[in-house]
């Protein structure tokens, strides 16, 4: 479905996971699912995640943008933001998700864009709002996720 690219993270937030010896890139991709939805996260930061999708192969039977493939890039998304807010020491579990679809896409790629609500000790919670092409919206989603202690233990990517 496409190359993957790298993801930009701010400088202090790889030296922290480099320095436990964590992978950033793999440990905040869009995992198996988003790779083979063709998910392609373009910036991430715990202000602000940017990520990519194809219309194409995402889509339900009348041709238009599958509505879970909407929510798997919102959840996706919103899920970097949280990990990011956590830090190495935590994991973000996503606990709730609400997709409000707006208009039907049938071709190009959807853009989304996660931004913090609400960024506490014990949970994060994130807007990601997705466009087309034209930079319409597509999809307003809100993800909050549990933020929990990570396993203590070698670093898995």
């Amino acid at each position: 479905m496409g190359e993957q690219t790298t993801v930009k993270f701010p400088q202090e937030v790889i030296d922290e996971y480099a320095a436990l010896g964590i992978d950033l890139p793999s440990l905040f991709s869009a995992g198996t699912l988003g790779t083979r939805m063709g998910v392609q996260i373009l910036e991430a930061s715990a202000e602000r995640v940017v990520g990519t999708m194809p219309v194409e192969g995402n889509t339900q039977p009348y041709g238009l943008l599958h509505g879970g493939a909407s929510a798997v890039l919102a959840e996706t998304l919103g899920s970097v933001g949280s990990m990011l807010h956590g830090g190495s020491s935590r994991i973000a579990v996503g606990v709730d998700l609400n997709c409000t679809h707006h208009r039907g896409v049938r071709s190009g790629q959807v853009t989304g864009v996660a931004t913090p609500v609400h960024r506490g000790r014990s949970t994060a919670t994130y807007e990601i709002v997705i466009t087309d092409d034209e930079d319409k919206r597509v999809c307003t989603a809100r993800l909050t996720c549990l933020l929990r202690d990570a396993p203590q233990g070698p670093a898995k990517a």
